[in-house]
């Protein structure tokens, strides 16, 4: 695992707060992504900007056209990632779809991502039987290729996922596209629970969650919460950059404190689930 394990404990669960690559610009970008590894982050998803996101909903794709008409590339959001200080402090994993990868180089992706700070990357347009040569790439450039597990996944396909996926194991809470919900759906703390009884690898989930309070009760099961969309909500209805960036601060001060006063799981430690 590439990921850092201290990141998961069962005491702190881990908190990704989701950027987009060059939103709302390049500077404020970076200024967020520093601002949420010092409000509490534990690992920093980070998007790249891609034309046809079918994975993400309305708030995303705008995140993602407005970077993309910034002119951000993959090279560009590498080196945003490099002067963000990603490789000293606060991991970042990377959300990308596959033909930006392609069209870079796989292996070079990866290579230079992990000399920035990368430590896992999440790719939505893959499906599990197909990736076999990506982790290869990955695992010798010592990057996490994490696999999404979704709702409509039937057993034997979560019991593939789960024995495929490094790092961590993406749970997606709802069968849609991201998009901040006010209600989470009834069942999925149970559902949550029924994975991570069977992953031997840390369980967090995303899709969906847009409150602390929200991210609370996920993480009454999970092991990590991600949460995007509400956090591109707040940039893209600030009134500036220094508005952005303190509300985002704010509200990733506000996701730790519910997530800490979480109580500790009574199950068996981390260490000795495969990682």
């Amino acid at each position: 695992m590439n990921l850092p394990t201290r990141r998961f404990s069962s005491v702190r669960r881990a908190f990704v707060p989701y950027l987009m690559a060059g939103y709302p610009d390049p500077d404020t970008f970076c200024r967020l992504f520093r601002d949420v590894c010092v409000a509490g982050a534990d690992i920093v998803e980070v998007g790249i900007p891609f034309s046809d996101p079918l994975a993400d909903g309305p708030t995303i794709q705008h995140a993602s056209e407005r970077a993309l008409a910034h002119g951000v590339t993959v090279s560009q959001a590498l080196s945003m990632l490099a002067e963000c200080g990603a490789s000293s402090s606060t991991p970042a994993v990377i959300m990308s779809y596959l033909n930006p990868l392609l069209q870079y180089g796989l292996e070079r992706f990866a290579r230079e991502a992990h000399r920035v700070g990368v430590r896992g990357l999440i790719v939505p347009d893959t499906i599990v039987e197909e990736t076999a040569p990506l982790e290869r790439i990955c695992r010798s450039c010592g990057i996490d290729l994490v696999q999404l597990l979704a709702p409509t996944s039937p057993p034997e396909r979560q019991q593939l996922i789960l024995q495929r996926t490094r790092g961590f194991v993406y749970l997606v809470s709802v069968a849609g596209v991201t998009g901040a919900r006010p209600l989470l759906a009834d069942d999925l703390v149970q559902w949550i629970a029924h994975i991570k009884a069977q992953s031997p690898v840390p369980v967090v989930v995303g899709f969906g969650i847009s409150t602390p309070e929200q991210a609370a009760r996920v993480a009454s099961e999970a092991d990590g919460v991600v949460i995007g969309s509400a956090i591109i909500d707040i940039v893209r209805h600030s009134t500036s950059s220094d508005a952005a960036c303190a509300e985002v601060k704010a509200f990733t001060s506000a996701v730790r404190h519910a997530l800490d006063a979480v109580p500790p799981v009574t199950q068996s430690p981390l260490p000795s689930r495969r990682i």
